[in-house]
């Protein structure tokens, strides 16, 4: 990585010389209202003359000599919104963009690897990130300058539009050379930073070292990972709870429950709606940036489901089932696919559609049950929690729980069973209530990544807790997706919005499909769906592999050409590409017996290797992935004559214990001809004196088959 200073040296003479601009009115859309992205149209009437991302808008700038404005952000962005509201309605703002740059819109959901790219040369030139993502550069998409939200006027050190646009263009008319310079660094950093030559082969110390990272980092207070602001990161459970099967430690196991459990009980839960906020901006769970992502339902739910698997207790499972409960209700398109967002803005004001006043609750449930409920929830008379801005208690309160109901049951002498039945329908009431609010905005395009996460989840809801409603939840996204967004040779589109299909797809829209599709096919053995998860796997490998030095690019190797072909490796909110990738191989190697699977995944380790040993911890999932082909993985094959309910049964038995390191195929008799296609080598198993049969096998043996389940899980032990 090239050093922060020059460049921040550069940030720094660009602001001199200021002028002022004339203020002109507009009285028509942008080029943003053909559209179908929710975060563009939420610009589409701003005056400034913003372009989508594409050609039109380069040849533009090349054309009258103009430097790029590029804007980042997403559509349930809390700032992107602020600095909308502050510069780009501005027609002040609005007139020094257009007489001076050509301005880009972009939204990062739908274009990850342009996000991906400047978001690094952001952390680069100044050692932070985030959105809304400002990024001024040349014609020829080379930046040169970077930053996230900047106000209308300058605040503290934090410069303002005002004063940033002549700036730039100062630089730009005068100081050709420093621009030039610092585009030959950022140039020689990119190309640096993603052309990374495999490293020495991973060993199991780096599993360790990560466990010992989240050890150092671990909370013991209030659990998560770090002070504030906290993510759940549940990928990082996930590895814990892995690793305590793997290795037995017990503090894996505890840190993860304590995170697990503090979440629960804070507001970053959503106690009236269900389903979790995007993060906490405190230690304690309590004070949410209140946006909901169904990234984060789909990786929260399994880490959850995954506890359950491991310690039986009910509430993991229970806890999932409110996620589930706000995905299928909310969040889920008739079609059968997911959306994407809801925002944490609604009436202007972050988070104002989810707090309440102690006099609403009173008034709603009346008084003896509304200060009952204020007692439980921790409710204050001025407010429990303060302005962001001003630092004073707002009058309003956010639902979390002080301690758990069963603690507060005790304390009080009330039956738990009669205290969760009130404050249920105390839920209900106050979420009645609720919905007569003004809502956020809901971002309901369809995206291939995020739908292929919550199709794992679903999956594995509807096989771990035996629900056929989350199986069917799974299997109608999982089809409205195979049938909506392929083109005509099976290539996967990113985003469905308004009845079409579009934008080019990236690593994580098959990485995440596969691993959905995966789960699917172990929670209801369909076997057209391991068919689906090979086929679009070969497309993976013929469009986005790096065949020199392993892994897989962000983009499609016939896709947007930018400054450097990026790959990346790190978990962010969620788990990277590569690294479910990197399962998905291990995965499909062990379902198929096709080794070429495991060698690519075994590839994708060792490209990355030397960045997962600097910070292991930082590549949680890569780790999970990793851990999962040194664990030795079971291979469990059941047959029976049909797939009847005898057969799910014994089937379910099997998935009943936690076993995360195996693979399972159901192979019904009476149709065995795609099963035989996809995983030849199940061909010669067969029932013995026609019944259910078990095979299981692990480092190239097998064990004796039996037809006694005891046995079979006596195997698995």
């Amino acid at each position: 990585m090239f050093k922060h200073l020059t460049l921040l040296i550069f940030c720094l003479i660009i602001f001199t010389g200021c002028t002022n601009k004339q203020n002109e009115n507009r009285n028509r859309m942008n080029r943003l209202a053909d559209s179908k992205s929710p975060y563009l149209l939420q610009h589409k009437t701003n005056p400034v003359d913003w372009y989508p991302w594409g050609n039109e808008a380069f040849e533009k700038a090349k054309q009258e000599n103009k430097p790029i404005f590029l804007s980042i952000g997403y559509s349930t962005c809390h700032w992107c919104h602020v600095m909308e509201h502050e510069s780009f309605e501005d027609e002040q703002i609005a007139k020094l963009m257009n007489d001076n740059f050509v301005s880009i819109k972009v939204d990062r959901e739908e274009m990850p690897e342009i996000d991906h790219l400047y978001m690094s040369v952001c952390q680069a030139m100044t050692g932070r990130g985030g959105w809304p993502l400002t990024i001024v550069m040349s014609p020829e998409k080379e930046p040169f300058f970077a930053g996230t939200y900047f106000p209308k006027t300058g605040q503290g050190n934090r410069p303002g539009m005002l004063e940033l646009i002549p700036s730039l263009m100062n630089a730009w008319n005068n100081k050709q050379e420093d621009i030039q310079n610092t585009i030959t660094q950022v140039n020689n950093y990119l190309q640096n930073a993603n052309n990374m030559k495999p490293g020495s082969k991973l060993n199991r110390a780096v599993i360790t070292d990560a466990f010992g990272d989240f050890i150092e980092r671990f909370d013991s207070d209030f659990g998560g990972f770090g002070k504030a602001p906290k993510f759940p990161s549940p990928h990082n459970l996930i590895f814990l709870l892995r690793y305590h099967k793997a290795y037995g430690d017990p503090m894996a196991k505890t840190m993860t429950e304590k995170t697990l459990i503090n979440m629960r009980l804070g507001g970053v839960f959503d106690h009236i709606g269900l389903g979790f906020h995007r993060y906490s901006t405190d230690q304690k769970w309590f004070l949410p940036h209140f946006e909901k992502m169904l990234y984060d339902q789909a990786m929260i739910s399994m880490a959850y489901l995954e506890a359950y698997e491991l310690t039986n207790n009910k509430e993991y499972a229970d806890i999932a089932e409110e996620i589930f409960a706000y995905v299928l209700r909310d969040m889920t398109d008739k079609k059968g696919g997911f959306y994407s967002a809801e925002d944490a803005d609604s009436e202007g004001e972050e988070g104002k559609f989810y707090v309440w006043t102690n006099e609403e609750i009173v008034k709603i449930l009346g008084d003896k049950d509304g200060k009952k409920f204020i007692d439980i929830f921790g409710f204050e008379d001025q407010g429990n929690f303060h302005d962001e801005a001003t630092r004073q208690l707002t009058g309003s309160n956010i639902p979390y729980l002080k301690n758990k109901l069963s603690k507060y049951a005790k304390k009080n002498d009330l039956d738990i069973g009669k205290l969760k039945n009130t404050i249920e329908k105390h839920r209900l009431a106050l979420f009645n209530h609720r919905e007569k609010r003004i809502h956020p905005l809901k971002d309901d395009k369809v995206l291939t990544d995020w739908n292929g996460l919550m199709i794992a989840a679903f999956a594995n809801g509807g096989k771990i807790l035996g629900n056929d409603k989350y199986l069917s939840a799974a299997e109608n996204a999982a089809d409205f997706i195979l049938n909506n967004l392929r083109d005509n040779n099976g290539r996967l589109f990113k985003r469905y919005r308004l009845g079409s299909s579009g934008l080019q797809p990236h690593i994580d829209d098959y990485a995440f499909l596969i691993w959905g599709l995966l789960n699917l096919y172990e929670a209801g053995f369909k076997v057209h769906y391991l068919e689906a998860a090979v086929e679009i796997a070969e497309i993976m490998v013929s469009d986005f592999i790096d065949e020199e030095n392993g892994g897989f690019f962000i983009g499609p190797e016939n896709g947007e050409k930018l400054i450097v072909r990026a790959k990346d490796s790190y978990d962010g909110a969620i788990p990277s590409g590569n690294a479910v990738a990197a399962m998905n191989c291990i995965r499909l190697s062990k379902f198929t017996g096709n080794m070429k699977w495991d060698e690519i995944a075994q590839k994708t380790f060792l490209a990355f290797s030397d960045g997962i040993n600097r910070v292991p911890s930082a590549h949680s999932f890569m780790l999970t992935s990793f851990m999962f082909g040194e664990e030795s993985p079971k291979e469990i094959v059941v047959v029976s004559k049909e797939k009847d309910s005898e057969a799910i049964s014994m089937v379910r038995k099997i998935q009943s214990s936690y076993n995360p390191h195996s693979i399972l195929i159901l192979k019904n008799m009476d149709d065995t001809k795609t099963l035989d296609k996809v995983a030849p080598w199940t061909s010669m198993h067969d029932t013995i004196d026609d019944k259910i049969t078990f095979y299981v096998c692990e480092s190239f043996a097998c064990k004796m088959p039996t037809t006694d389940i005891d046995t079979a899980l006596k195997y698995l032990q």
